[in-house]
């Protein structure tokens, strides 16, 4: 039996709700892999990586995109190509490129300062204050954004606030970056194209892998010069590859496609943080895009405790610290595996 995406329908043992990661390739991408023109991307380029690059560019409004293993080496070439050693790059106290990639500061010289901030957006008062002159004794060479904003549940800047981050940087000659992961979700959510957030930023980097539904791989995008810096310092770094255009067919088919579906993901975490919400103690974030948060100290067991037992039930889970756990949608859960986790999170309940 096949669902509507021309794919094998058999049901799941396990309702893997760990990350959008977990998504695997469509038949549409498999085909267009198979088919794909393929040339050398480190000596004359790679026909179908030039086609993804150009694509990719032309929906996130920049001029140019360079085809990367992961939105990771294109946060870090974003600032490898914009940032000088010992200037220092201002982000969301809580920001994925912060606290979970590390790359920035461990391989440039550059420096991260943490901004505090309210459901992903800095407070402003607070980069402003961080920009006044003696605040400190590094430049500031970059401000970087993140939307959806992973470690917030998934929410979603406000255009306004990225309007306004955007003119602080700029009346002082700043390069803004957007860590855009998962900017399709953060478009979906405003009902927006994603050109129309990107264009509050100098570069962009998207990621193809998470519910989009490539295999691998991601987009930096930005001006000319930046992407022709960047693209050197990806040899540099290790990131040039052969015939990548088997995974760039992917991509291709990811951003032209399966964007258009993301908020089925959106509706499928509704209806979790729903059905959690209705059995206290839990309590659900409400969520704006796929990632629901779900607080669960007051039921007596830790997040660790949590994700054992529902993992002994089939239901994959991850733990956000001790008392929290991180549930995300993507297009392999359907409404009827929503309903398995929220029993299967009842049955722990009733065995507490």
């Amino acid at each position: 039996m096949r669902n509507e995406h021309g794919e094998a329908a058999d049901a799941p043992t396990v309702v893997d709700l760990r990350s959008d990661t977990v998504t695997r390739p469509t038949e549409a991408m498999y085909a267009r892999m198979r088919s794909a023109p393929l040339g050398d991307d480190g000596l004359d380029a790679d026909p179908t990586a030039c086609a993804l690059e150009e694509t990719a560019a032309a929906m996130l409004g920049k001029a140019a995109g360079l085809f990367v293993p992961s939105c990771t080496m294109g946060n870090l070439l974003a600032i490898l190509a914009q940032v000088q050693r010992s200037e220092q790059v201002l982000l969301e106290a809580q920001a994925h490129m912060l606290h979970t990639e590390r790359g920035a500061a461990t391989l440039t010289g550059a420096f991260l300062y943490g901004i505090a901030g309210t459901d992903g957006a800095m407070d402003l008062n607070r980069l402003e204050d961080a920009l006044r002159p003696g605040a400190s004794p590094l430049r500031t060479a970059m401000i970087a954004l993140e939307t959806s904003h992973n470690a917030a549940g998934g929410t979603v800047l406000p255009p306004d606030h990225m309007a306004a981050v955007a003119g602080i940087a700029r009346a002082r000659g700043i390069k803004v970056h957007l860590d855009g992961a998962r900017l399709f979700n953060a478009a979906t959510h405003l009902g927006v194209a994603p050109a129309d957030l990107a264009a509050h930023v100098d570069t962009v980097s998207l990621c193809l892998s998470k519910g989009l539904s490539a295999p691998v791989g991601a987009v930096l995008a930005g001006d000319g010069p930046v992407i022709a810096a960047a693209r050197r310092l990806r040899k540099m770094i290790g990131g040039t590859q052969r015939q990548v255009g088997i995974v760039a067919a992917a991509g291709l088919e990811a951003i032209t496609v399966m964007g258009a579906r993301l908020a089925e993901d959106h509706d499928r975490a509704r209806q979790l943080s729903d059905g959690l919400n209705a059995m206290p103690p839990l309590a659900a974030t409400a969520p704006q895009t796929n990632i629901v948060q779900v607080d669960v100290s007051r039921t007596g067991w830790d997040s660790a405790r949590w994700v054992a037992d529902l993992d002994a039930a089939g239901i994959r889970s991850r733990p956000l610290g001790a008392r929290r756990l991180r549930l995300v949608t993507h297009r392999h859960i359907a409404p009827a595996d929503v309903d398995r986790a929220v029993a299967a999170f009842r049955a722990c309940l009733d065995a507490a």
